[in-house]
């Protein structure tokens, strides 16, 4: 047997999107899910919008060998993985001092969150440009920064559920932003909203959405078949 590989505080996240390949049995799909939850694997089932693939699974647990099972019985099932995003919830510098329910909602969330059908994934790296380079500023400064960014965030509250996960040194960018909203305009309100902060229009940089719709998986698969 291997060794378990842990994570020492919150959860691994796994994303990962996919197409149905030749012989996909969407019965063994759901039997896939349905072992991974029974081990304590929290897996949310999206059915994606656009062409970028047919389905989206997220993937927590503290145990990264399960989120790796999980995948091999998802591809095992017929599933063909056509991207994928690793992470950790975590944390950040600029969350030090939160109350510890607070801490722990960020740590380990329960997913998905009632009443938020809408989904959106992207992932984001802050800017290294030369005079606009976010690892050059003073903790302070970017603490600033960062309050200004959150305060915005909280208008949306009752409207999104926002995850950020930590992917530094785990995937090509630094932090991977999973929203649940209550319908489209709300994610699409919240991210055009928090664009406007120095945080984010001075010093980031984002990557590709994935927009989709939380169900259960028996559904998700019968209504993108």
């Amino acid at each position: 047997m291997v060794d378990p590989v842990v994570v020492s505080e919150g959860l691994a996240v796994l994303h990962l999107f996919c197409d149905r390949g030749p012989g996909c049995d969407d019965a063994a799909v759901a039997d896939a899910v349905a072992e991974a939850e029974a081990v304590g694997v929290q897996v949310v089932a999206v059915a994606v919008l656009g062409h970028t693939s047919e389905l989206a699974f997220m993937a927590l647990d503290a145990d990264a060998w399960k989120l790796r099972d999980f995948q091999t019985g998802l591809i095992g099932a017929g599933l063909a993985a056509v991207g994928s995003f690793v992470s950790i919830t975590e944390l950040s510098e600029y969350a030090r001092g939160l109350p510890p329910e607070m801490a722990d909602m960020r740590l380990n969330p329960k997913l998905p969150p009632a009443g938020k059908p809408a989904w959106c994934f992207y992932p984001m790296t802050k800017r290294r440009n030369p005079g606009q380079n976010w690892y050059e500023l003073p903790y302070e400064q970017r603490k600033e920064l960062m309050y200004e960014h959150g305060a915005s965030g909280r208008k949306f509250a009752g409207r999104i559920v926002q995850l950020i996960t930590a992917s530094t040194g785990l995937d090509d960018w630094e932090w991977g932003v999973t929203l649940f909203g209550c319908g489209l305009e709300d994610i699409k309100e919240t991210v055009y909203t928090m664009r406007y902060d120095r945080a984010s229009a001075a010093y980031a940089e984002f990557g590709p959405f994935v927009t989709g719709l939380v169900g259960p998986v028996g559904e998700i698969l019968a209504r993108t078949r």
